[in-house]
């Protein structure tokens, strides 16, 4: 697979794809063109002597200092190494990539001002397996994602660390200009612009964000799929999933998570089995699960349309513009123009990324929820065992199973909302800071905890759905609907049925791993006629 980055149509599913998939990606020609139209316009704005902020002065608090013409190549890599400042763990593999996917897509926008040279080496870079090593810890998210930005620009000038991956053997670890030599490349010599240009944006922020979304999204539909799966085997009713009760009501993610369950259910012989019995209500946790759900999947759609809009813009700092782009009125100037603003300022994702990780949250409490449904024997139906044990009181069956699920929604509560804090930094200059790329690692951990508690819901589920058939009186087993029982099949494929204690540790993991690699997804799709996301 190849992406083709042209700074107008990248979506997060493309960052997913050259972040975990390996697929290579190019640059359109009519973004080089862009490109280059930019840096001729920087050329003349260094030609015409007019002080012009990260072209020719100092940066932050120091934007009042003028460089003389003779320092200006020394400031840019001084840029790269004085920013370079982060801490905490290294960003993974994934997390990496999509950093650097998404910052060549915001470079060849064409408003950055550098040159050809420095999109082809990071082209390269992607392409040619270097991944920079990158700190976790020190963007404010604004000016952008500086110090992860800076680590991983360090690479280009022959600088900092990167890991190479090799074909069939293990990944070596060397010095920036190693790497570089190891794919054919000399180190870079920024000039005016290209240092700033490089680090002043939103990228790890916004490469989070786009990873947030495509597994977040998955995680919903599995999600649907564990919480149908609990309805049947808790003899809970489908009829709160009627499509007249949602049209009353119509939010578009509560239409569409009513609508999961009613596929997912359809042709269920448990539920007809017991359609006209004496039971009015379902608890919340089954009977508001389109409700919940869906406003999740809502939130998840607020911060996609952010999220893709973010991957095409242009989030540095200046930015260079033709004179028919500048709004005279504003801007004072006719003519080409390099403007400061504040694009690199990271709220607009922030602040929906901290409503996804609430989402996100509550996604995982309504599915804890419905595991104690199915373990608890002060609330679970008679037809199952306490705990789902084989043999209870000698056997604990999966009751800790709630314990960690409960322990891991209460980690998510924990989490704090990052971009409500605000800390001065660049003396007073940087008055007002995002902190958008700790909001990001957030809805990380939020998509990673919330997929073990679903796995472990799916676990339960498919426990409990060994003991359907002791609540009917019949000889022949009743079916699942079309959608369940492929859920069902799927994690029976890496979860035995619980005989008799085990660590049930692995059961989890598996069921997990299900979610987020997709394979549940998968099953649905071919057993309801839908289209999996890969498709």
């Amino acid at each position: 697979m190849t992406v083709v980055l042209d700074g107008e149509s990248l979506a997060p599913e493309d960052v997913a794809a050259v972040a975990r998939d390996g697929a290579r990606i190019e640059v359109a020609e009519a973004a080089r063109e862009r490109v280059r139209e930019s840096r001729a316009r920087v050329e003349d704005v260094i030609a015409s002597g007019e002080a012009v902020y990260g072209l020719n002065t100092g940066f932050g608090e120091l934007v009042d200092e003028r460089i003389p013409p003779a320092e200006l190549e020394q400031l840019q890599t001084n840029l790269l190494r004085s920013h370079a400042a982060g801490a905490g763990r290294e960003l993974e593999r994934e997390e990496v990539r999509a950093m650097l996917v998404a910052r060549i897509n915001a470079l060849v926008t064409g408003y950055s001002g550098i040159r050809e040279t420095v999109v082809d080496h990071l082209v390269s870079i992607c392409n040619e397996g270097v991944l920079p090593v990158v700190r976790s810890r020190g963007s404010l998210g604004a000016s952008g994602d500086l110090a992860p930005l800076a680590h991983l620009s360090l690479v280009l000038i022959g600088e900092g660390e990167a890991v190479v991956e090799v074909a069939d053997e293990d990944d070596e670890r060397l010095s920036g200009g190693d790497a570089l030599a190891r794919i054919g490349l000399e180190p870079l010599s920024l000039q005016p612009k290209e240092g700033l240009a490089l680090i002043n944006g939103t990228q790890l922020t916004a490469g989070l964000a786009a990873l947030a979304v495509v597994d977040g999204e998955r995680l919903v539909r599995g999600a649907d799929a564990a919480g149908a799966l609990t309805i049947e085997t808790s003899l809970g009713t489908t009829a709160t999933a009627d499509s007249a009760i949602h049209e009353a009501r119509p939010h578009a993610g509560q239409l569409e998570s009513a609508r999961a369950v009613r596929e997912l259910t359809a042709s269920s012989e448990i539920v007809e089995a017991h359609r006209n019995c004496d039971r009015v209500q379902d608890a919340y946790s089954l009977r508001c699960l389109p409700q919940v759900h869906g406003a999740v999947r809502d939130a998840l759609a607020h911060l996609r349309e952010a999220v893709s809009i973010e991957l095409n813009s242009a989030t540095d700092n200046p930015l260079v513009f033709a004179g028919d782009r500048v709004d005279d009125r504003a801007s004072g100037t006719d003519r080409a123009a390099v403007l400061s603003g504040g694009n690199f300022h990271g709220t607009p994702l922030a602040l929906r990324l901290e409503y996804a990780r609430l989402a996100l949250t509550d996604l995982a409490a309504i599915s804890e929820r419905r595991i104690d449904r199915l373990l608890n024997p002060n609330l679970q139906e008679p037809h199952l065992p306490p705990f789902l044990a084989a043999d209870g009181g000698v056997e604990s069956g999966y009751m800790i199973a709630q314990y960690t699920a409960a322990a891991t929604v209460n980690e998510l509560r924990s989490l704090g909302a990052a971009s409500a804090d605000n800390t001065p930094v660049s003396g007073g200059q940087e008055d007002h800071v995002s902190m958008s790329a700790q909001s990001a690692l957030h809805a990380r951990r939020a998509v990673e905890n919330a997929t073990q508690v679903v796995g472990a819901e799916l676990v339960c589920a498919a426990q409990a759905a060994e003991y359907v058939d002791d609540a009917f009186e019949t000889d022949d087993p009743l079916s699942l609907g079309v959608g369940t029982s492929a859920v069902y099949e799927v994690i029976r494929g890496v979860v035995p049925s619980l005989e008799a204690d085990r660590p049930v540790h692995a059961d989890v993991d598996r069921a997990a791993a299900l979610l987020s690699q997709g394979l549940v997804d998968e099953a649905i799709a071919r057993a309801t006629g839908g289209r999996s996301e890969r498709e």
